[in-house]
């Protein structure tokens, strides 16, 4: 009993840690103007056209860090506060949003898997549970290993989903440093932000793992007892 207590605490509290250190350093970072004084749009703009990105265009979208890429639409879509903020976290998320821009136009293999994946992981991830209880209530453990196949494949896109986001973020640093968009004294703080971003990806990952392999020892438990 104690080691399940332990588990679905962990299981609460990772994703919790990784949500507040985003927070917390979005926070601090958007309360320190970067030295360019560009607005996230702007910096999205000009990091575009530097790679010859003219074609994809640059949205305010509603919510808080609601900030994204649309392959679909070729559109960079920012939250409010970053299309128009002059800080060090907006240059830094719209940078990183740019970077799967260029991702996109560079036909990079693990966006490319990441997009191929995604019509499996959303089945994946909408009847797993449902056929996993099913099993579990009728004593049936084909329909166990079943739900367990499809939550497989939804662990498989955000396994797949960590390079994208490291690389995002890799061509954002390299990009805002070579053209000048912040100071050699500002990479450590803009650095700090995209590592924030990127925990919440490593969190769920690691939960979905973990929540995996739990249920691969319960399926090997029930097929021992059959």
């Amino acid at each position: 009993m104690g080691g399940f207590l332990i588990y679905f605490a962990i299981i609460i509290l990772v994703p919790l840690w990784a949500q507040m250190k985003v927070k917390g350093a979005y926070k601090k970072y958007s309360q320190v103007p970067a030295s360019s004084q560009m607005r996230g749009a702007e910096v999205a703009r000009r990091i575009l056209d530097s790679n010859g990105l003219y074609e994809v265009g640059i949205e305010e979208t509603r919510g808080h860090l609601s900030d994204h890429y649309d392959p679909r639409t070729k559109t960079v879509r920012l939250s409010t506060d970053n299309y128009h903020g002059h800080s060090v976290a907006a240059a830094a998320i719209a940078a990183h949003e740019v970077g799967h821009a260029i991702q996109d136009q560079q036909d990079y293999a693990f966006l490319r898997l990441r997009h191929s994946l995604v019509p499996v992981a959303n089945i994946g991830s909408n009847f797993s549970w449902i056929l996993i209880m099913i099993g579990f209530l009728a004593g049936m453990s084909k329909f166990v290993l079943l739900g367990i196949i499809f939550m497989a494949a939804a662990v498989v896109f955000q396994l797949v989903t960590l390079p994208v986001e490291f690389n995002a973020s890799s061509r954002a640093m390299d990009e805002v440093v070579s053209l000048g968009v912040i100071r050699n004294d500002e990479e450590r703080e803009t650095k700090k932000v995209l590592n924030a971003a990127a925990l919440t990806y490593v969190a769920a990952a690691a939960v979905a793992v973990m929540e995996l392999l739990r249920l691969i020892l319960i399926y090997t438990g029930m097929q021992r007892q059959d």
